[in-house]
């Protein structure tokens, strides 16, 4: 048997054939005093994945990463292909043999590890580091009954004073934000709850407001948003290892939607792009950016206000085939959204300067050839060929 709990922000990890038997057992929040830690259990004897992934999804052949257990004792150390599973020195003896990773997914950034036949002894901390860039926590538990350390949504199982789902109620729009707030009633021992956003971050929020009768706690929570986004409120019991969550979608008035770009023309410079934003408030800046994420330069922004809310059209002209998207953002409510396309720009754009060059210099060539060959043309025929008249 084999499980996975997550207590903090959520951990994606790219799809693996040999992952399938992971079970995500929930999401709880992050340890505020401590890093956050993702928590495996699983039988002795069993197989162990540890999952580590770097956020930003890139290719990690030729990039080091290093598993290390509490502290010292190391895993797995690779570095842009060289590990101990290919004779590489350093390994802890504990791990010699036992420990692999997944070739195929390091394009994917996966950095994830498999411990073979897992023993008592392999209970512990463990770090995925990639140097300067990030670490990840990880523990593991091998236990005979590995269920009992999982945290999920227990309801099912009737355990009494185990929270019920959360109850979400969207209060109104303030000069702040929205204000939501969740309810969480007859709950023992109290629960920890707490607001989160789609990616699994905890929110501020209010001063929890806590009732209690006959050892059954009643809470609500409140928080206001600033982007659209889909939110949910966890409540968690750690002491019965319940936690259960609702969640609700909330659109934010003025927050920017995803920009409409269009292919204008072809000019003499190159491709024009256009991207429009529509009823957007507070006004959002715009711009243009190619694969790389350069800002490019742009037209003078057209825009026009009603009532408050902006559209805006920003044009720019591209001149090589690229994937260009337009970025929109709103700093004051923390949004951001983006669109995209790929431009193919025709071969007279990016190379008609070579060849005008090409076709100038050939031109002169000719041109030199030519009079070349007429001036030793007539000086032949003065000074080698007999004048018949003159003798």
């Amino acid at each position: 048997m084999f499980n996975v709990e997550m207590t903090s922000t959520t951990m994606e990890l790219v799809p693996l054939a040999c992952l399938c038997v992971l079970t995500w057992s929930g999401t709880t929040f992050a340890d505020e005093h401590g890093p956050s830690v993702i928590t495996v259990a699983v039988e002795e004897g069993s197989d162990a994945i540890l999952p580590c992934s770097l956020s930003s999804r890139e290719n990690i052949e030729k990039m080091v990463f290093d598993w290390k257990k509490d502290g010292d004792k190391e895993v797995f150390l690779y570095d842009a292909g060289h590990h101990y599973n290919k004779g590489r020195t350093g390994q802890d003896e504990q791990f010699n043999g036992r420990v692999f990773h997944f070739e195929d997914e390091l394009k994917y950034g996966n950095a994830s590890i498999k411990i073979h036949n897992t023993k008592m002894a392999d209970n512990g901390s463990y770090t995925c580091t990639f140097p300067r860039k990030q670490v990840s926590h990880i523990r593991l538990v091998v236990d005979p009954d590995p269920e009992r350390f999982i945290l999920k949504d227990r309801t099912a199982e009737n355990i009494p004073g185990a929270a019920p789902k959360p109850y979400i109620t969207t209060l109104g729009e303030t000069q702040d934000g929205v204000k939501l707030q969740c309810e969480v009633h007859g709950a023992s021992p109290k629960p920890d709850v707490q607001w989160q956003d789609s990616d699994g971050k905890t929110l501020p929020a209010e001063e929890p407001q806590v009732s209690e009768r006959g050892g059954s706690y009643d809470i609500i929570l409140q928080t206001t948003v600033t982007k659209t986004d889909t939110y949910r409120c966890v409540a968690t019991q750690e002491e019965i290892r319940h936690q259960v969550h609702a969640g609700t979608y909330v659109p934010v008035h003025g927050a920017a939607s995803k920009p409409s770009i269009m292919i204008l023309n072809q000019t003499k410079d190159g491709l024009k792009l256009q991207c429009e934003v529509h009823g957007a408030s507070p006004k959002p800046d715009v711009q243009w950016q190619d694969s790389d994420g350069k800002t490019l330069p742009a037209e003078a922004p057209q825009v026009s206000e009603r009532g408050g809310s902006y559209d805006i059209i920003l044009q720019t002209t591209v001149t090589k085939t690229d994937t260009y998207r337009c970025v929109a953002t709103q700093e004051e409510i923390r949004h951001q959204v983006h669109a995209e396309t790929y431009v193919p720009v025709p071969e007279s754009h990016t190379g008609h300067g070579v060849g005008a060059v090409v076709g100038a210099v050939v031109g002169t060539l000719l041109l030199v050839g030519a009079v070349v060959g007429i001036v030793l043309f007539v000086l032949i025929k003065k000074c080698c060929i007999p004048n018949p008249g003159g003798i």
